[in-house]
């Protein structure tokens, strides 16, 4: 149980620092557009790039925890990514969070508890 904890937390670290980094990709970028001017620049944008190897390590760990833990444990906890996405967004953007929304994570952390036990 423990080790699925771990794992979890990690994973949604991972989830959630990736969309940190997609959004201050996304901040640097024009406007979407069908050109190659813009895919060379999204291709080339250091944010980006880490937001695919965040992603892409997360998706890794997440099959390794299907594979070792039952879904209806595991999907729960992946819901910690919201957490801490709220947390980065606090503490890297500067957002403030209303009290609804720490409410919010509070159950979420909640039903955590439940799903772990």
């Amino acid at each position: 149980m423990w080790q699925l904890i771990g794992l979890s937390i990690i994973q949604s670290i991972m989830l959630s620092f990736g969309q940190l980094t997609l959004k201050l990709a996304l901040e640097k970028m024009p406007t979407f557009s069908w050109t190659t001017n813009f895919w060379g620049d999204l291709l080339t944008n250091w944010w980006f790039m880490l937001c695919g190897i965040l992603f892409g390590g997360a998706s890794i760990l997440w099959m390794y925890i299907l594979k070792h833990f039952p879904l209806n444990m595991a999907y729960p906890m992946a819901s910690m990514s919201y957490v801490f996405a709220l947390l980065f967004a606090i503490i890297f953007l500067h957002e403030t969070v209303a009290w609804n929304r720490w409410l919010g994570v509070a159950f979420i952390m909640i039903g955590c508890v439940f799903v772990a036990k």
